[in-house]
Parts: C-alpha cells; structure tokens; sequence
C-alpha cells in the first residue's frame, strides 16, 4: 500500500481525485505528513496534463524529466525539515516569464524557439519557496488579447465549454486551474489578463499594486501597466501565492521597496463594518442581465456577513478604453522594437538587405493583433499626433486614478462585475476588435490607476445554446496595497458560499 512511506495514488483513485482538488494549504499539510510525495503529486498532473492538453491546449511546453526532478529536491527539502508553504507543489506559469533552460514563446512565432537563459524575478521566488514548475501556460500573443485567440500556437478552450474562448491574456493559466491540470498557476495582467480569465473560467485571480511583483524576466506589452499575480481555486491559495511572488527587486526600476507582507494574515476577521462602494457606472448599458443578477446576489450575500453598501460614482470609468488603446499600444510599439530578427527571434529566410530583413521577419513573426497595435501605437507617438492623442490620453488617466481615489474616501472597497458577459464562443469575435476590446471595459481602469483587483467566481450565467451555464466573476477592487483586505473580503465569502468549489464536468 505504500513505498518509501509514501502513499501510491494511482493505487488510490478516491485520494488521487482528492489531491487534484485540494487546496494549496491541504496539499502542504499532506507533503509535510508524508502522506504523498512532490514526485508524486507531480506525476500526478502530468498524467491530468497528458490526458486533457491535447484538447484545452492549456500549456505550450511541458519537461516531466525537469519538473519530476524539482519535485524530488523538494521531497528532501520536507524530509530534512526545511519546507516551506509551497514546497513541494506543482505550479504552472505563464509562458511569458523568462525560465531558464525552458522555451519562453510569449504566445509568438517571434519567440518560438527561444530558450531563457535566466530566470525572472517571478520564477526565483519559486524556486527559492521549492515549488515545482510544471510546464509553461499558452497566451495571447505578447499578452495582447481578451480570447485566447491571438496566440500562434492556436486557441485554449474552455473547460466548462469546449466551443467558448478561456478570456485572455492569460486564458492558458485559467484553463489550467480550471481543469486541475495544475494545482495553482501565474498569470499577468495589463488590462485585465487575470481577473477577466479568471471570470470566464470560474477560478479566483488577483493583480496586486502595481509595483508589488518584479517584471524583471517577465516581456513586456505596456510597462507602466504589465502587472504579475496568482491564479488559483481561492483566495487563500492566492494569498499563499502572492506571500511568494512579491518582493522588492533592484533589477526592475518600478518594483517598490516595501516591508514584506503576509497576505494571509486578515483572513479570518469578520466583514462587519465593511463598506462596499458599488459604481453606477458598472451597472449601466452593456452589462449581461444574468451576470448583472449574479452580482446583485453576491452582494446581498455581503449585507448577510455584516457589509454595508454605498452607492459611488467612477465619472471618467467610460473613457477608460479609449485611454487604455492609446497608451497601451504605444508602449507596446517601443518595447516590441527590439524584435528586429538580428539580437534573436524570428529573422525571415530569404531578404535582399537589411531593411527588407526587419520588414519580412517583423511581418512574418508577428500575429495580425499584435501588428495592428505596433501601427497605431506608432502613429498615436509620432509627430503631430502626440500631443494631440498620448499626451491627452496621460491626463484623462490622472482623472481616472482620482476618481478612484475620492471614491475611497467613501468606502473600503469597491465591488461590480468583471466581464460584461459570461464566455463567448470562439471566434464569435474574432472580425470585430472593438467589441473585443470592451470585454475589458471593467478591469482596464484599475490598470491605469496602479490598484489592485480581483476576481473570484460568484455563480453561473444563463444557459446557452448547448444548455451549459457558464461562471461569473465579482471584482473586487482596492486601494493601494490594500491585497490583504481584499483578500480577507474574499475568502469570507468563499466561506458561505461554494462557487469557487464547483468545477467543470469531467474534472
């Protein structure tokens, strides 16, 4: 019944199920009592990754022989006494942090075959904590799309519905975690790469401050924007995550000096006395009546736990997009410069010149998305339109940090949906970038001011067509470095409910 004192799952088809949909917290407490092994447990997702990526394409690159080899120095690390809360557990990152020895794509034929040759500040804090990198997650290309749709490596799925887009940027990382595929997984988030995916696949994301996690290693779309976080089934699992990934780190010129945090430690405290700013602006035209219903439910659960609710305005919230599609795409055209196809990269096979050699290996090894804004974030910072647009653009986002600002003075956080919708289905809007870009229209603003945001799963829309009910997400959004509080907001209510324990059928 057991080898080396450790328990064989495969053996055990009621544990081996148990594992899969634990918390981070209950599979630490199962390494530290010996009751499995990293190796195994590790095994364990790769056999779930085997299985199901073929259909979800959940992951881009996966290395068992790595992966089982960081699980075996972690089961050391237990046995001599030296684990840490993450020792030991499988985590999935996104491709799109630099990992030594590992193919980092970013979703693009540019970086196809890349191999990092360093580690990003994201990936050392791991491996410091001894938890095991289980494979890299699939993306939209350089984090540049709300579907999943973008990357050259084809769409991820949903799984709660194979024909609907996981939301993106980081729809690989959500699909994952969705579908256990890994136990808790990294994500980025510029606009809404994380709470969005996280909304659409029933998980629970965060992006902290801007600030908080080193972008050291991890490519960049829009620097003032690109921020890091956990996506996991809860937010104590979250907590966990980020207890790992933030720190201060001097290769990056934005990641703030601050004292570490423990962002488990307010979990427990009772909600009593919590204000709740809800924003007219939410609650206007666009928003799903099912999405809508589910949020108005999630709140009355908060009056239950002891909140009060403020009604609050977010006046400059409608010009969020506008102002996220000027400056977003013209950070992008300045940091996807470097791919020229002569440093490394994508360089095109044939080419009379040098010029020619950029045009063929930049139209060749970019996606029509990413294309599509390196031109406009070109034309809004050349000559003549730069005042007139990023200039402005600039201004209107100081009006929307304040906007946030003064709405903090009336509450402790801020609660509204997500997505305007439940997933859509592939392709569904694929010709039409606009109503693409408005699936963002309320995570963008908390980007642009530098807060921290996120989603956890509230319950299910309408059925549709193919009579499958999709999740919802509540954003949670607050002030600056105020994770812990959010995080306590959060796990209160997965304490009285259970939307964050369902999972998709077949899971």
């Amino acid at each position: 019944m057991a080898r080396g004192g450790f328990f064989i799952l495969a053996s055990f088809p009621s544990l081996l199920n148990k594992m899969i949909n634990a918390s981070l917290k209950q599979l630490a407490d199962q390494l530290a009592a010996k009751k499995i092994s990293s190796v195994e447990l590790t095994k364990l997702y790769l056999d779930q990754i085997a299985t199901h990526n073929p259909v979800y394409n959940a992951y881009l690159s996966v290395n068992a022989k790595v992966s089982l080899a960081q699980a075996a120095a972690a089961d050391e690390r237990i046995a001599s006494g030296n684990g840490l809360p993450l020792t030991g557990i499988p985590i999935a990152q996104k491709d799109i942090f630099c990992a030594k020895g590992w193919r980092t794509t970013c979703g693009s034929k540019m970086l196809a075959d890349f191999i990092a040759p360093y580690d990003a500040h994201v990936i050392e804090q791991f491996n410091r904590a001894g938890a095991v990198n289980l494979g890299k997650t699939n993306m939209d290309e350089f984090a540049m799309g709300s579907s999943n749709e973008t990357s050259y490596f084809g769409p991820v799925r949903n799984p709660w519905n194979q024909k609907a887009v996981p939301g993106g940027s980081s729809g690989g990382a959500a699909s994952a975690v969705a579908a256990r595929l890994c136990a808790a997984a990294t994500g980025t988030d510029t606009g809404g790469s994380i709470r969005q995916p996280a909304s659409l696949c029933g998980i629970t994301g965060i992006k902290p401050t801007y600030g908080t996690v080193s972008r050291y290693g991890m490519i960049a779309f829009a620097s003032s924007l690109d921020q890091a976080g956990p996506m996991a089934k809860s937010a104590e699992d979250c907590a966990l995550m980020l207890n790992v990934m933030t720190g201060f780190d001097e290769r990056d010129s934005t990641s703030l000096q601050r004292e570490k945090e423990d962002y488990t430690r307010d979990l427990t405290k009772p909600l009593a006395g919590l204000r709740i700013g809800l924003p007219k602006e939410f609650f206007a035209e666009g928003l799903s009546s099912d999405v809508g219903a589910r949020i108005q439910e999630a709140i009355a659960e908060y009056r239950k736990l002891g909140a009060s609710i403020v009604g609050i305005s977010l006046p400059n919230t409608k010009l969020a997009v506008p102002v996220y599609y000027v400056l977003a795409p013209a950070e992008a055209s300045s940091n996807l410069s470097r791919y020229d196809g002569v440093r490394y990269g994508h360089r095109a096979d044939e080419y009379t010149d040098l010029a020619d050699m950029y045009e063929k290996s930049r139209s060749q090894g970019f996606g029509e998305e990413v294309k599509r804004r390196i031109m406009i974030g070109t034309y809004v910072l050349s000559h003549g339109y730069y005042d007139a647009y990023y200039l402005q653009a600039q201004k209107i986002r100081r009006l929307i940090a304040q906007d946030f600002t003064d709405a903090f003075k009336q509450c402790d956080v801020i609660m509204g949906p997500t997505s305007p919708s439940t997933a859509f289905n592939l392709g569904e809007k694929g010709d039409d970038p606009v109503q693409m870009y408005l699936s963002d229209i309320y995570t963008i603003a908390v980007n642009l001011a530098g807060l921290p945001g996120m989603s956890i799963p509230c319950g299910f829309g309408d059925a549709c067509a193919n009579n499958t009910a999709m999740p919802v997400g509540l954003q949670i959004i607050g002030n600056y470095f105020d994770e812990a509080r959010m995080l306590n907001v959060a796990h209160q209510y997965q304490l009285a409910t259970d939307w964050h324990t369902r999972r998709p059928q077949g899971f």
